[in-house]
């Protein structure tokens, strides 16, 4: 297995355990991370977000195959199970990840998920209305920012 091979293996067998302060020594200190919920983290904010998110995890299942990784870059798919909290509504998103990396760290991290499958699972009858519109996934955008944003204030280490 190549180190970028490894690297993702620990860093998503850390997810699996919540073991959120792995998962964030996994990454550079000039990291970057985008999904369609949030678009542009950068330094400590991935590991910040990864820590809020499995903080807050009620019930979390995660799984994760296709490992790949060379030169510099990596890949993976990965699965999680959970209920959404706004809405209690059971959520199994299916992502796939790229990697690109840097002394020997996650540099650049993009996972890519079908969001208007997600809106369905997580908002219901709204999500399947508006789940493919600007305007749905904008607001989602939104208050994941603003929730990371107060999740970081309260939390002095991210400053």
């Amino acid at each position: 297995m190549t180190a970028e091979a490894e690297l993702i293996t620990r860093f998503y067998a850390a997810f699996q355990r919540r073991d959120w302060a792995t998962m964030a020594a996994c990454y550079h200190p000039e990291a970057q991370f985008s999904d369609p919920a949030f678009t542009d983290l950068r330094g400590r904010a991935p590991g910040a977000m990864w820590r809020m998110l499995l903080e807050g995890a009620t019930d979390l299942a995660v799984s994760f195959s296709a490992v790949e990784g060379a030169a510099g870059r990596g890949s993976a798919n990965w699965v999680a199970v959970y209920p959404f909290s706004q809405t209690g509504r059971t959520v199994t998103n299916r992502i796939h990840a790229q990697f690109e990396f840097r002394d020997g760290l996650i540099w650049r991290h993009r996972d890519q998920f079908d969001f208007w499958a997600w809106s369905r699972m997580a908002l219901g009858l709204p999500g399947y209305l508006l789940g493919w519109s600007p305007l749905l996934r904008n607001k989602v955008r939104k208050m994941a920012g603003q929730r990371l944003q107060r999740f970081i204030d309260k939390h002095p280490e991210y400053h």
